[in-house]
Protein backbone atom coordinates (compact mmCIF):
# COMPACT_ATOMS: atom_id res chain seq x y z
CA UNK A 1 0.00 0.00 0.00
CA UNK A 2 2.65 2.36 1.06
CA UNK A 3 4.14 1.44 -2.53
CA UNK A 4 1.03 2.10 -4.58
CA UNK A 5 0.54 5.97 -2.35
CA UNK A 6 4.16 6.98 -3.58
CA UNK A 7 3.29 6.02 -7.50
CA UNK A 8 -0.69 7.11 -7.21
CA UNK A 9 0.05 8.72 -10.79
CA UNK A 10 -0.44 5.45 -12.12
CA UNK A 11 -4.27 5.19 -11.26
CA UNK A 12 -5.00 9.00 -11.89
CA UNK A 13 -4.19 10.34 -8.51
CA UNK A 14 -1.17 12.11 -7.00
CA UNK A 15 1.69 10.79 -5.99
CA UNK A 16 2.21 10.71 -2.24
CA UNK A 17 4.46 9.90 0.65
CA UNK A 18 3.19 7.63 3.21
CA UNK A 19 3.36 8.51 6.76
CA UNK A 20 3.13 5.99 8.90
CA UNK A 21 4.68 3.97 11.98
CA UNK A 22 6.53 1.21 11.62
CA UNK A 23 5.50 -0.26 15.16
CA UNK A 24 1.89 -0.01 14.12
CA UNK A 25 3.35 -1.93 10.77
CA UNK A 26 4.40 -4.63 13.14
CA UNK A 27 1.64 -4.57 15.44
CA UNK A 28 -0.36 -5.46 12.28
CA UNK A 29 1.96 -8.10 11.63
CA UNK A 30 1.47 -9.24 15.16
CA UNK A 31 -2.68 -8.98 14.62
CA UNK A 32 -2.93 -11.28 11.47
CA UNK A 33 -0.79 -13.63 13.03
CA UNK A 34 -3.32 -13.78 16.25
CA UNK A 35 -6.03 -13.70 14.12
CA UNK A 36 -4.94 -16.84 12.06
CA UNK A 37 -3.47 -18.49 14.67
CA UNK A 38 -6.75 -20.16 15.83
CA UNK A 39 -6.74 -22.20 12.47
CA UNK A 40 -3.88 -24.22 13.98
CA UNK A 41 -4.59 -24.02 17.86
CA UNK A 42 -4.38 -26.03 20.65
CA UNK A 43 -8.28 -25.23 21.04
CA UNK A 44 -8.84 -26.25 18.20
CA UNK A 45 -7.59 -29.50 17.82
CA UNK A 46 -8.72 -30.34 21.71
CA UNK A 47 -12.24 -29.41 20.04
CA UNK A 48 -11.66 -31.63 17.09
CA UNK A 49 -10.79 -34.42 19.84
CA UNK A 50 -7.09 -34.35 19.75
CA UNK A 51 -5.29 -34.65 22.85
CA UNK A 52 -2.29 -32.17 23.50
CA UNK A 53 0.47 -32.35 25.52
CA UNK A 54 2.73 -29.39 25.56
CA UNK A 55 6.10 -30.43 26.47
CA UNK A 56 9.59 -31.75 25.02
CA UNK A 57 9.20 -35.05 23.71
CA UNK A 58 11.77 -37.94 22.73
CA UNK A 59 11.61 -41.27 20.76
CA UNK A 60 12.86 -43.84 23.59
CA UNK A 61 11.88 -46.97 21.01
CA UNK A 62 9.85 -47.03 17.68
CA UNK A 63 6.50 -47.34 20.28
CA UNK A 64 6.97 -45.08 22.99
CA UNK A 65 7.42 -41.46 23.51
CA UNK A 66 8.80 -39.51 26.85
CA UNK A 67 7.69 -36.36 27.03
CA UNK A 68 9.09 -33.63 29.71
CA UNK A 69 5.79 -31.36 30.18
CA UNK A 70 6.47 -27.53 30.09
CA UNK A 71 5.50 -25.79 33.54
CA UNK A 72 2.05 -26.08 34.43
CA UNK A 73 1.14 -28.17 30.76
CA UNK A 74 -1.51 -30.14 31.93
CA UNK A 75 -0.47 -34.24 31.61
CA UNK A 76 -2.79 -37.37 29.95
CA UNK A 77 -4.41 -37.22 33.09
CA UNK A 78 -5.39 -33.53 33.21
CA UNK A 79 -2.83 -32.58 36.02
CA UNK A 80 -0.76 -29.89 35.38
CA UNK A 81 3.09 -30.07 36.09
CA UNK A 82 4.73 -28.09 38.72
CA UNK A 83 5.94 -24.78 38.60
CA UNK A 84 7.53 -24.55 42.16
CA UNK A 85 10.87 -25.01 40.29
CA UNK A 86 10.50 -29.04 41.60
CA UNK A 87 11.78 -31.92 39.41
CA UNK A 88 9.58 -31.39 35.70
CA UNK A 89 6.90 -33.99 35.43
CA UNK A 90 7.91 -36.74 32.77
CA UNK A 91 5.07 -38.71 31.25
CA UNK A 92 5.38 -41.81 28.98
CA UNK A 93 3.13 -42.64 25.75
CA UNK A 94 3.01 -45.68 23.56
CA UNK A 95 1.75 -46.24 20.50
CA UNK A 96 1.43 -48.42 17.65
CA UNK A 97 2.17 -45.40 14.76
CA UNK A 98 3.91 -42.64 15.51
CA UNK A 99 4.20 -39.79 13.05
CA UNK A 100 7.49 -37.28 12.89
CA UNK A 101 6.52 -33.51 12.30
CA UNK A 102 8.93 -31.77 13.32
CA UNK A 103 9.82 -29.18 10.60
CA UNK A 104 12.43 -26.73 10.11
CA UNK A 105 14.76 -23.71 11.37
CA UNK A 106 16.19 -21.01 9.27
CA UNK A 107 19.89 -21.99 8.44
CA UNK A 108 22.51 -19.90 9.98
CA UNK A 109 25.87 -19.97 7.80
CA UNK A 110 28.78 -20.69 9.87
CA UNK A 111 29.85 -16.63 8.94
CA UNK A 112 32.77 -15.55 10.88
CA UNK A 113 32.19 -12.60 13.36
CA UNK A 114 28.32 -13.30 12.42
CA UNK A 115 27.61 -14.10 16.05
CA UNK A 116 29.50 -10.96 17.42
CA UNK A 117 27.32 -8.34 14.89
CA UNK A 118 24.00 -10.17 15.41
CA UNK A 119 21.61 -11.21 13.44
CA UNK A 120 17.68 -12.11 12.52
CA UNK A 121 15.92 -14.79 10.41
CA UNK A 122 12.32 -14.84 9.10
CA UNK A 123 11.35 -16.73 12.96
CA UNK A 124 13.00 -13.76 14.72
CA UNK A 125 12.66 -10.40 13.06
CA UNK A 126 8.80 -10.10 14.17
CA UNK A 127 9.41 -10.39 17.57
CA UNK A 128 12.83 -8.66 17.67
CA UNK A 129 11.39 -5.53 15.38
CA UNK A 130 8.08 -5.50 16.89
CA UNK A 131 9.21 -2.27 19.34
CA UNK A 132 11.17 -0.50 17.03
CA UNK A 133 9.51 3.20 16.62
CA UNK A 134 11.74 3.03 13.20
CA UNK A 135 12.35 0.36 10.22
CA UNK A 136 15.97 -0.57 10.07
CA UNK A 137 17.79 2.12 8.23
CA UNK A 138 20.19 0.40 6.54
CA UNK A 139 19.45 -3.98 5.85
CA UNK A 140 21.76 -6.29 4.59
CA UNK A 141 19.71 -9.60 3.63
CA UNK A 142 21.69 -12.61 2.94
CA UNK A 143 19.91 -14.63 0.36
CA UNK A 144 18.53 -14.16 -2.98
CA UNK A 145 15.74 -17.51 -2.38
CA UNK A 146 12.20 -17.00 -1.82
CA UNK A 147 12.09 -15.55 1.81
CA UNK A 148 15.29 -12.85 0.62
CA UNK A 149 13.54 -11.34 -2.28
CA UNK A 150 10.24 -11.25 -0.35
CA UNK A 151 11.77 -9.31 2.27
CA UNK A 152 13.87 -7.53 0.97
CA UNK A 153 11.38 -5.87 -1.43
CA UNK A 154 9.05 -5.29 1.63
CA UNK A 155 11.65 -3.49 3.67
CA UNK A 156 12.85 -1.60 1.11
CA UNK A 157 9.41 -0.62 0.36
CA UNK A 158 9.08 0.86 3.84
CA UNK A 159 12.21 2.66 3.35
CA UNK A 160 15.14 0.64 4.19
CA UNK A 161 18.21 0.63 2.61
CA UNK A 162 18.15 -3.02 1.50
CA UNK A 163 21.37 -4.56 -0.10
CA UNK A 164 21.02 -8.06 -1.00
CA UNK A 165 23.53 -10.50 -1.09
CA UNK A 166 23.57 -13.80 -3.70
CA UNK A 167 26.42 -16.31 -4.09
CA UNK A 168 24.47 -17.45 -6.82
CA UNK A 169 24.83 -15.68 -10.54
CA UNK A 170 21.34 -14.58 -10.05
CA UNK A 171 18.19 -14.01 -8.02
CA UNK A 172 15.71 -17.13 -7.80
CA UNK A 173 17.97 -19.76 -8.73
CA UNK A 174 15.65 -22.46 -8.86
CA UNK A 175 13.58 -20.23 -12.18
CA UNK A 176 14.08 -19.99 -15.22
CA UNK A 177 16.02 -17.11 -16.19
CA UNK A 178 13.59 -14.61 -17.36
CA UNK A 179 11.50 -15.41 -14.24
CA UNK A 180 15.22 -13.83 -12.13
CA UNK A 181 15.67 -11.28 -14.58
CA UNK A 182 12.04 -9.60 -14.23
CA UNK A 183 12.51 -10.54 -9.76
CA UNK A 184 15.91 -8.27 -10.18
CA UNK A 185 14.73 -5.65 -12.35
CA UNK A 186 11.19 -5.10 -9.85
CA UNK A 187 13.66 -5.35 -6.88
CA UNK A 188 16.01 -2.87 -8.24
CA UNK A 189 13.20 -0.57 -9.48
CA UNK A 190 12.18 -0.31 -5.54
CA UNK A 191 15.60 0.47 -4.18
CA UNK A 192 17.09 -2.34 -3.49
CA UNK A 193 20.76 -2.92 -4.58
CA UNK A 194 21.21 -6.33 -5.83
CA UNK A 195 24.55 -8.07 -5.64
CA UNK A 196 24.41 -11.51 -7.31
CA UNK A 197 27.70 -13.46 -7.65
CA UNK A 198 28.80 -12.22 -4.41
CA UNK A 199 29.80 -14.34 -1.16
CA UNK A 200 30.02 -12.89 2.04
CA UNK A 201 33.60 -13.43 3.65
CA UNK A 202 32.75 -12.41 7.17
CA UNK A 203 31.22 -10.01 9.71
CA UNK A 204 32.97 -7.17 11.72
CA UNK A 205 32.26 -4.99 14.56
CA UNK A 206 34.35 -2.00 15.28
CA UNK A 207 34.23 0.82 17.77
CA UNK A 208 34.65 4.16 16.86
CA UNK A 209 33.77 7.50 18.49
CA UNK A 210 30.38 7.76 16.46
CA UNK A 211 29.48 4.40 18.00
CA UNK A 212 29.47 0.92 16.85
CA UNK A 213 30.19 -0.14 13.23
CA UNK A 214 28.68 -3.43 11.67
CA UNK A 215 30.25 -4.33 8.27
CA UNK A 216 29.38 -7.64 5.73
CA UNK A 217 32.71 -7.86 3.93
CA UNK A 218 31.92 -9.86 0.41
CA UNK A 219 33.49 -11.12 -2.31
CA UNK A 220 33.23 -10.23 -6.00
CA UNK A 221 35.55 -11.68 -9.05
CA UNK A 222 38.37 -11.93 -6.91
CA UNK A 223 37.60 -8.13 -4.93
CA UNK A 224 36.82 -7.37 -1.06
CA UNK A 225 34.01 -5.02 -0.73
CA UNK A 226 32.65 -3.65 2.36
CA UNK A 227 28.73 -3.01 3.22
CA UNK A 228 27.76 -1.62 6.41
CA UNK A 229 24.71 -2.18 8.03
CA UNK A 230 22.39 -1.48 10.98
CA UNK A 231 20.71 -5.18 10.51
CA UNK A 232 21.51 -8.23 8.80
CA UNK A 233 18.96 -10.87 8.10
CA UNK A 234 19.63 -14.31 7.06
CA UNK A 235 17.26 -15.63 4.50
CA UNK A 236 19.41 -18.04 2.88
CA UNK A 237 17.27 -21.64 3.45
CA UNK A 238 15.73 -23.57 6.19
CA UNK A 239 17.55 -26.90 7.13
CA UNK A 240 15.27 -30.02 8.75
CA UNK A 241 15.51 -30.48 12.70
CA UNK A 242 16.73 -33.77 12.92
CA UNK A 243 18.78 -33.67 16.13
CA UNK A 244 17.83 -34.36 20.14
CA UNK A 245 13.92 -35.86 20.18
CA UNK A 246 15.42 -39.91 19.81
CA UNK A 247 16.14 -40.66 15.57
CA UNK A 248 20.21 -40.91 16.42
CA UNK A 249 19.68 -43.15 18.83
CA UNK A 250 17.31 -45.19 16.83
CA UNK A 251 19.30 -45.75 13.91
CA UNK A 252 16.95 -43.61 12.16
CA UNK A 253 18.51 -42.63 8.49
CA UNK A 254 18.71 -38.86 8.27
CA UNK A 255 20.62 -37.09 5.08
CA UNK A 256 19.26 -33.56 4.54
CA UNK A 257 15.96 -34.91 6.30
CA UNK A 258 14.33 -37.82 7.96
CA UNK A 259 15.04 -40.55 5.26
CA UNK A 260 11.30 -42.29 4.21
CA UNK A 261 9.86 -44.25 1.57
CA UNK A 262 7.34 -43.72 -1.01
CA UNK A 263 4.44 -44.11 1.91
CA UNK A 264 6.31 -41.58 4.49
CA UNK A 265 7.51 -44.82 6.63
CA UNK A 266 11.21 -44.37 7.93
CA UNK A 267 13.12 -47.41 8.86
CA UNK A 268 10.64 -48.50 11.29
CA UNK A 269 7.45 -48.89 9.22
CA UNK A 270 5.43 -47.73 12.08
CA UNK A 271 7.16 -44.75 12.60
CA UNK A 272 6.07 -41.99 9.67
CA UNK A 273 7.36 -38.50 8.78
CA UNK A 274 5.57 -35.77 7.19
CA UNK A 275 6.21 -32.11 6.41
CA UNK A 276 9.62 -30.10 6.05
CA UNK A 277 11.41 -32.62 8.23
CA UNK A 278 10.67 -35.25 5.15
CA UNK A 279 11.12 -33.41 2.23
CA UNK A 280 11.17 -33.09 -0.23
CA UNK A 281 9.63 -29.39 -0.18
CA UNK A 282 9.21 -26.97 2.54
CA UNK A 283 5.55 -25.46 2.08
CA UNK A 284 2.69 -25.74 4.26
CA UNK A 285 0.05 -26.85 1.75
CA UNK A 286 2.81 -29.92 0.86
CA UNK A 287 2.98 -30.97 4.95
CA UNK A 288 -0.63 -30.65 4.80
CA UNK A 289 -0.79 -32.94 1.76
CA UNK A 290 1.66 -35.25 3.21
CA UNK A 291 -0.55 -35.19 6.62
CA UNK A 292 -2.63 -37.11 5.07
CA UNK A 293 -1.06 -39.69 4.18
CA UNK A 294 0.74 -40.47 6.91
CA UNK A 295 -2.04 -40.18 8.91
CA UNK A 296 -4.22 -42.04 6.68
CA UNK A 297 -1.08 -44.73 6.64
CA UNK A 298 -0.53 -45.10 10.25
CA UNK A 299 -3.66 -45.64 10.81
CA UNK A 300 -4.74 -48.41 7.97
CA UNK A 301 -1.70 -49.26 6.79
CA UNK A 302 -2.11 -52.93 7.93
CA UNK A 303 -4.95 -53.44 4.94
CA UNK A 304 -3.84 -50.92 2.73
CA UNK A 305 -0.90 -48.03 1.99
CA UNK A 306 -1.38 -45.13 -0.10
CA UNK A 307 1.91 -43.42 -1.74
CA UNK A 308 2.20 -39.90 -1.68
CA UNK A 309 1.47 -38.48 -4.58
CA UNK A 310 3.89 -35.45 -5.72
CA UNK A 311 3.07 -34.96 -9.50
CA UNK A 312 1.72 -31.70 -9.34
CA UNK A 313 2.82 -29.26 -6.64
CA UNK A 314 2.40 -25.83 -6.78
CA UNK A 315 4.62 -23.07 -5.18
CA UNK A 316 4.48 -19.14 -5.22
CA UNK A 317 7.02 -16.69 -4.28
CA UNK A 318 4.70 -13.38 -2.52
CA UNK A 319 6.87 -10.62 -4.10
CA UNK A 320 5.68 -8.17 -6.52
CA UNK A 321 4.87 -9.33 -9.37
CA UNK A 322 4.43 -12.71 -7.72
CA UNK A 323 6.07 -15.66 -9.25
CA UNK A 324 4.33 -19.07 -9.12
CA UNK A 325 4.62 -22.49 -10.60
CA UNK A 326 3.80 -25.92 -10.92
CA UNK A 327 5.56 -28.81 -12.74
CA UNK A 328 8.44 -28.46 -14.70
CA UNK A 329 10.10 -25.06 -15.88
CA UNK A 330 12.60 -25.20 -18.91
CA UNK A 331 15.55 -25.71 -16.95
CA UNK A 332 14.18 -28.79 -15.15
CA UNK A 333 13.17 -30.35 -18.68
CA UNK A 334 16.58 -29.82 -19.65
CA UNK A 335 18.49 -31.07 -17.14
CA UNK A 336 15.83 -34.56 -17.13
CA UNK A 337 16.09 -34.26 -20.83
CA UNK A 338 11.93 -34.04 -21.33
CA UNK A 339 10.72 -32.59 -24.48
CA UNK A 340 8.76 -30.06 -24.49
CA UNK A 341 7.36 -26.90 -26.44
CA UNK A 342 7.06 -23.46 -24.62
CA UNK A 343 3.86 -21.23 -25.02
CA UNK A 344 4.20 -17.38 -23.97
CA UNK A 345 1.69 -15.18 -23.33
CA UNK A 346 2.07 -11.50 -22.04
CA UNK A 347 0.13 -10.13 -19.71
CA UNK A 348 1.05 -6.28 -20.82
CA UNK A 349 -1.67 -7.21 -23.33
CA UNK A 350 -4.67 -8.34 -20.74
CA UNK A 351 -7.23 -5.87 -20.44
CA UNK A 352 -7.70 -6.25 -16.54
CA UNK A 353 -4.13 -6.10 -15.88
CA UNK A 354 -4.29 -2.67 -17.99
CA UNK A 355 -7.17 -1.55 -16.05
CA UNK A 356 -5.11 -2.11 -13.04
CA UNK A 357 -2.02 -0.80 -14.09
CA UNK A 358 -0.74 -4.25 -13.23
CA UNK A 359 0.04 -4.67 -17.52
CA UNK A 360 3.43 -6.91 -16.49
CA UNK A 361 4.85 -10.25 -16.70
CA UNK A 362 3.68 -13.51 -18.22
CA UNK A 363 1.90 -16.72 -18.34
CA UNK A 364 4.53 -19.60 -19.66
CA UNK A 365 3.51 -22.88 -20.62
CA UNK A 366 5.31 -26.18 -21.14
CA UNK A 367 3.80 -28.75 -22.89
CA UNK A 368 4.48 -32.05 -24.82
CA UNK A 369 5.22 -31.81 -28.78
CA UNK A 370 2.61 -31.70 -30.68
CA UNK A 371 0.02 -31.90 -27.66
CA UNK A 372 -1.36 -29.83 -25.56
CA UNK A 373 -0.52 -32.30 -22.12
CA UNK A 374 0.86 -29.59 -19.95
CA UNK A 375 4.13 -30.62 -18.44
CA UNK A 376 4.50 -27.04 -16.33
CA UNK A 377 3.36 -23.66 -15.80
CA UNK A 378 4.74 -20.61 -14.41
CA UNK A 379 3.40 -17.42 -13.98
CA UNK A 380 4.75 -14.01 -13.07
CA UNK A 381 2.41 -11.27 -12.44
CA UNK A 382 -0.34 -10.10 -9.78
CA UNK A 383 -2.38 -12.93 -8.14
CA UNK A 384 -0.09 -15.01 -9.88
CA UNK A 385 -0.36 -17.85 -6.99
CA UNK A 386 -4.12 -17.68 -7.35
CA UNK A 387 -4.27 -17.69 -11.33
CA UNK A 388 -1.71 -20.74 -11.08
CA UNK A 389 -4.92 -22.65 -9.44
CA UNK A 390 -6.18 -23.48 -12.74
CA UNK A 391 -3.46 -25.08 -14.16
CA UNK A 392 -3.09 -27.41 -10.28
CA UNK A 393 -6.21 -28.41 -11.60
CA UNK A 394 -5.99 -29.08 -14.80
CA UNK A 395 -2.84 -31.05 -14.39
CA UNK A 396 -3.79 -33.19 -11.41
CA UNK A 397 -6.73 -34.27 -13.64
CA UNK A 398 -5.02 -34.66 -17.05
CA UNK A 399 -6.73 -31.51 -18.84
CA UNK A 400 -4.93 -29.96 -21.50
CA UNK A 401 -4.96 -26.26 -23.37
CA UNK A 402 -7.61 -27.38 -25.05
CA UNK A 403 -9.98 -27.67 -22.36
CA UNK A 404 -9.15 -24.51 -20.57
CA UNK A 405 -9.37 -22.23 -24.30
CA UNK A 406 -13.10 -23.80 -24.24
CA UNK A 407 -13.76 -22.91 -21.04
CA UNK A 408 -15.53 -19.40 -20.63
CA UNK A 409 -13.45 -16.72 -18.30
CA UNK A 410 -15.13 -13.98 -16.99
CA UNK A 411 -14.27 -10.79 -18.69
CA UNK A 412 -12.21 -8.69 -17.34
CA UNK A 413 -10.73 -10.32 -14.79
CA UNK A 414 -6.96 -11.53 -14.53
CA UNK A 415 -7.99 -15.07 -15.11
CA UNK A 416 -8.21 -14.85 -18.90
CA UNK A 417 -5.02 -14.65 -19.53
CA UNK A 418 -4.89 -18.22 -18.97
CA UNK A 419 -7.15 -18.46 -21.87
CA UNK A 420 -5.32 -16.23 -23.87
CA UNK A 421 -2.49 -18.45 -23.23
CA UNK A 422 -3.98 -21.32 -24.31
CA UNK A 423 -5.27 -19.55 -27.42
CA UNK A 424 -1.34 -18.72 -28.01
CA UNK A 425 -0.90 -22.61 -27.99
CA UNK A 426 -3.68 -23.21 -30.39
CA UNK A 427 -3.11 -20.91 -32.91
CA UNK A 428 0.88 -22.15 -33.25
CA UNK A 429 -0.91 -25.42 -33.95
CA UNK A 430 -3.59 -24.80 -35.94
CA UNK A 431 -5.08 -27.37 -38.55
CA UNK A 432 -3.30 -25.96 -41.72
CA UNK A 433 -4.24 -28.51 -44.53
CA UNK A 434 -7.91 -27.98 -42.77
CA UNK A 435 -8.13 -24.33 -42.67
CA UNK A 436 -6.69 -24.52 -46.51
CA UNK A 437 -9.67 -26.84 -47.76
CA UNK A 438 -12.42 -24.40 -45.60
CA UNK A 439 -10.77 -21.30 -47.32
CA UNK A 440 -11.48 -23.12 -50.60
CA UNK A 441 -14.58 -23.89 -49.61
CA UNK A 442 -15.77 -20.47 -48.70
CA UNK A 443 -14.26 -19.00 -51.89
CA UNK A 444 -16.55 -21.19 -53.54
CA UNK A 445 -19.49 -20.20 -51.18
CA UNK A 446 -18.79 -16.56 -52.64
CA UNK A 447 -18.89 -17.55 -56.60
Amino acid sequence: LAHQMRHASRYGLTDAAPAFSFKAVMARVQAVIKAIEPHDSIERYTGLGVDVLQGYGKLVNPWTVEITLNPGAPGPDGAPAATDGTAPRVVRLTARSIVIAAGARPFVPPLPGLNDVGYLTSDTLWDELAQRDEVPKRLVVLGGGPIGCELAQSFARLGSQVTQVEMAPRLLAREDDDVSELVRQSLSADGVRVLTGHKALRCERTHTEAGITRTLVVEHNGTEQRIEFDDLLCAVGRVARLQGYGLEELGIPTAKTVETNEYLQTLYPNIYAAGDVAGPYQFTHTAAHQAWYAAVNALFGEWKLFKADYSVIPAATFIDPEVARVGLNEQEAKAQGVPFEVTKYGIDDLDRAIADSEAHGFVKVLTVPGKDTILGVTIVGTHAGDLLAEYVLAMKHGLGLNKILGTIHTYPTLSEANKYAAGEWKRAHAPQQLLAWVKKYHDWKRG
